[in-house]
């Protein structure tokens, strides 16, 4: 017989913050006023600008490149693509550009705030999110979640990155917690899932764009689609029934 939550853990980006339209409409803005951008579709901008993403913050993580670094040199990755040349101060002056734009389109993934409104009054809630203290703290008061959230675990502060164990454990002490008596919800499989797995928490699955789910002998992983309705999500966080 499980145990009961006393504690939820829950990645930010693209779990209950949503970067992915955030990062969208920055690269909407881009694509709207440079021409060499309008010649390819969204989709394809966006596909390789993530995967631009992910190689550059794996190296600012690492602390082998600085966060405004990683910034202009995707810009000049993504404009080279395109068959376009910038030099460093175009990309330092579109970079800035391209973060005002973001900032301006933080929005908290639908269901996420009543979600959080209705956990917080069951059990305590921590984020622990693979970034910057300070930036993930304005998602967050933009988002209206910060009063929700109890702990704030970055991988700035903690100097691990998630899937580790370690990143996991320090989020369980600062919530007075075992492994048994915590969730994990987030969107990233590798990082989110098998991290909460090893460090023997139970994992949800938020899995919103309907990826395939891994081959893997990982079972008992509780998949979401979606916060809303919120009972039913509460319900599956916590593992109860309706």
């Amino acid at each position: 017989m499980s145990m009961a939550v006393r504690a939820v853990l829950f990645d930010l980006d693209d779990t209950l913050f949503d970067h992915r339209y955030a990062a969208r409409c920055a690269l909407q803005h881009i694509q709207e006023t440079h021409a060499s951008f309008r010649q390819y579709p969204l989709d394809h901008l966006e596909r390789e600008d993530f995967r631009l993403l992910t190689e550059k913050h794996a190296l600012v993580l690492a602390g082998t490149l600085s966060l405004e670094e990683s910034r202009i040199q995707r810009i000049q990755l993504l404009f080279a693509g395109c068959g376009e040349t910038i030099d460093i101060e175009r990309a330092r002056q579109l970079s800035a550009e391209r973060l005002e734009v973001y900032r301006r389109s933080r929005q908290a993934v639908p269901g996420a705030v009543p979600l959080l409104e209705e956990l917080s009054r069951q059990a305590r809630i921590a984020i622990v999110t693979n970034n910057f203290t300070e930036e993930q703290k304005g998602k967050l008061d933009a988002c209206g979640m910060t009063p929700l959230v109890d702990f704030l675990v970055t991988s700035e502060e903690t100097r691990h990155v998630k899937p580790s164990l370690e990143i996991f454990q320090i989020a369980l002490q600062q919530l007075e917690c075992n492994s048994h008596n915590a969730v994990m919800v987030g969107d990233s499989w590798d990082v989110d899932i098998l991290g909460a797995r090893n460090a023997g928490i139970r994992a949800v699955w938020f899995n919103r764009h309907g990826q395939a789910r891994p081959m893997t002998n990982v079972n008992e992983v509780t998949e979401l689609h979606s916060f809303e309705p919120v009972s039913q999500a509460v319900a599956r966080i916590l593992g109860k029934t309706l």
